[in-house]
C-alpha cells in the first residue's frame, strides 16, 4: 500500500461487524495483511478502534447494521457488510465490489407453524401486520403482491411477536431456522439469500483510488487463498 505519512487522519479505516460475522471473517481478514489484533477479533476488548498490521489501515468493531452507515457517510472508507443491511438501507454512496461468501444466510417469511400456508391466499390480503428489524425489505416485498404491509418495528425476538398477538408473520434473518422452530414458527417464503460483501464508500474510491483499490485487491486475493472452509 502506497504511503502517505502515518497521521492517523491518513489512514484508511475498515469498518468491521461485531458477533457472528467478525468470527466468519476472522481467516479471511488474516490473508489479507490487515488483521486487526487479537483483542478485536475475540470481541472482549471494550475499544472500539484497533490498529491493524498495516500502519496505514485501523479496523472499527460496530453492530452490523451500523457498518453500512458508517462507510456511507464517510466515517469509514470499507467495510464488511451483509447484503440483508445493503438492500434495506440501499445507500447510493455505497459500491459492493465483493461478494466474500461468508455468512450465508436468508431474509425468509415466517408465521406460526400450526396455521396453513397458501400462496393464493396471499393475493386476496389487502394488508397484513408484519413484526420485522428490515422495514424496507418488508413492505417492498409485500407491495411487490399489492398487499400493504403494517410494520411492527422491533430489533429483536420477533419470534415473539405472533405469540403474543403483535403480527400475524414476522421477516427475519434465518440461517437453520431452529429459533423459529423453537418458537413455534414455520418459514413460509424465502425474500433473498444474504452473504457479506467488500462494501466501499464511493467518494472514497474517487479521492484515494490507489488505496482502496489495493484493499480490494488484497481482499480478492484472499478470497483465492483462503481455505472454502474459512468462507462459509
Amino acid at each position: 500500500m502506497a504511503q502517505h505519512g502515518t497521521g492517523r487522519d491518513e489512514r484508511l479505516v475498515l469498518a468491521l461487524p461485531k458477533g457472528r460475522i467478525l468470527k466468519a471473517v476472522a481467516p479471511l481478514i488474516s490473508h489479507t495483511g490487515m488483521a486487526p489484533a487479537r483483542e478485536c477479533l475475540e470481541g472482549d476488548s471494550r475499544k472500539l478502534r484497533f490498529s491493524t498490521q498495516d500502519p496505514m489501515v485501523d479496523v472499527v468493531r460496530v453492530r452490523s447494521f451500523d457498518v453500512a452507515t458508517f462507510v456511507a457517510s464517510g466515517g469509514a472508507q470499507v467495510g464488511i457488510c451483509g447484503a440483508d443491511v445493503l438492500a434495506e438501507f440501499d445507500y447510493p454512496e455505497i459500491y459492493a465490489p465483493l461478494d466474500l461468501g461468508i455468512g450465508a444466510c436468508r431474509i425468509s417469511v415466517a408465521q406460526p407453524a400450526d396455521l396453513p400456508h397458501d400462496p393464493q391466499e396471499w393475493a386476496r390480503w389487502s394488508d397484513v401486520r408484519v413484526a420485522t428489524k428490515y422495514p424496507a425489505i418488508t413492505r417492498r416485498f409485500f407491495a411487490a403482491r399489492g398487499i400493504n404491509a403494517s410494520i411492527v418495528h422491533l430489533h429483536g425476538a420477533m419470534e415473539l411477536a405472533p405469540m403474543l398477538g403483535l403480527s400475524r408473520l414476522i421477516v427475519d434473518l434465518v440461517d437453520t431456522g431452529s429459533t423459529l422452530r423453537a418458537n413455534g414458527l414455520k418459514e413460509v417464503e424465502t425474500i433473498s439469500q444474504v452473504t457479506s460483501r467488500l462494501i466501499v464508500n464511493r467518494t472514497a474510491l474517487k479521492t484515494r483510488p490507489e488505496q482502496i483499490a489495493d484493499v480490494i485487491a488484497r481482499f480478492r486475493a484472499a478470497l483465492a487463498m483462503a481455505p472454502a472452509a474459512d468462507t462459509v
